[in-house]
């Protein structure tokens, strides 16, 4: 039973012992101990004001990269908008070029028929009257052939000419 309730000597030994080691230990190591223990939570202080920083810097970054992102967006937009405009304005340009030069081929087109017309119709006449002319000159030459028909003509021909 001694093992259960010691005695008086060993409790006083086991104090003095307790109180050795405890003024050691204050006089010794309290104090580095107790300077790690300050350091160290100095050291998770800054540690944790430095991630505050840190979050308080990536809020900002995110920030400013959400409206570079936005920057971006509107002038992606503008350019294609200006693209798009651009691209009407080439179109419409090459149609109304093309409708230009469509109505200036048909106008030559029409001037070019014009004189052909002309040119057909003159050549024509020029048959016709190349025509005429040989046939008026056969058709004398065969009323002239007979001397009282030639006085004949003759004198209608004078009639003719003293009444104009």
């Amino acid at each position: 039973m001694e093992l259960v309730t010691p005695g008086i000597g060993l409790i006083f030994w086991q104090t003095i012992t307790f109180l050795i080691v405890l003024f050691l230990l204050s006089k010794f190591a309290w104090k580095p101990i107790m300077r790690a223990l300050n350091d160290r939570e100095a050291s998770i202080e800054s540690a944790l004001s430095a991630a505050e920083q840190a979050k308080l810097e990536m809020q900002g970054l995110k920030a400013e990269n959400e409206k570079l992102l936005a920057q971006a967006r509107m002038e992606r937009d503008k350019i294609l908008k200006e693209a798009t405009e651009a691209g009407n304005n080439l179109v419409e340009m090459a149609r109304e070029k093309a409708n230009e030069e469509g109505a200036r081929m048909i106008t030559v087109a029409r001037e070019a028929i014009e004189n052909e017309k002309r040119a057909a119709i003159a050549d024509v006449k020029n048959k016709a009257a190349s025509l005429s002319i040989e046939i008026a000159e056969r058709i004398l030459r065969r009323e002239l052939s007979d001397p009282k028909a030639q006085q004949a003509l003759a004198q209608t021909y004078v009639s003719e000419v003293s009444l104009s």
